[in-house]
């Protein structure tokens, strides 16, 4: 007797809802390092980091990035200046100088990804209604 080309088709077996559930894993294959406990914490970190994003900006956060380039800045002007005394005097001025800036820079920073992320949601609605009234008027 001749052989066929054809594959076999594997039996689907739907349950009482009457869905026909696929077998085994149906989603994309996780590499080595997502399979390591390591890896897992590693890809819940890099999910929560971009949800750090999306929390609005502090001024407590502000001022400890405004703190950390205050004392860069003092460590740079002792350094440069010869005189030790305007290198400390001019410390607080930058620090006050540097908080608003830092806090107004990461709010427009916010806003904007604010604007985008609204922006792309609306831009998915959208497609989403068109395609349903493209199906809905290919059904009439």
């Amino acid at each position: 007797m001749a052989q066929t080309k054809r594959r076999r088709q594997t039996k689907h077996r739907g349950n009482a809802a009457g869905v026909v559930e696929s077998r085994g894993r149906t989603g994309r294959k996780p590499t080595a390092a997502e399979k390591s406990p390591e890896g897992r914490e590693k890809a819940r970190a890099q999910q929560t980091r971009g949800n750090r994003y999306d929390r609005p900006p502090t001024w407590a956060g502000a001022f400890y990035r405004a703190m950390a380039a205050a004392v860069l800045m003092l460590l740079v002007s002792l350094f440069l200046l010869k005189q030790k005394s305007q290198a400390i005097a001019i410390f607080p001025l930058v620090l006050a100088l540097y908080v608003p800036i830092s806090y107004y820079t990461d709010m427009w920073l916010y806003r904007r990804r604010q604007r985008k992320q609204e922006e792309a949601r609306r831009q998915a609605q959208a497609r989403r209604q068109s395609e349903a009234a493209r199906k809905k008027a290919a059904a009439e």
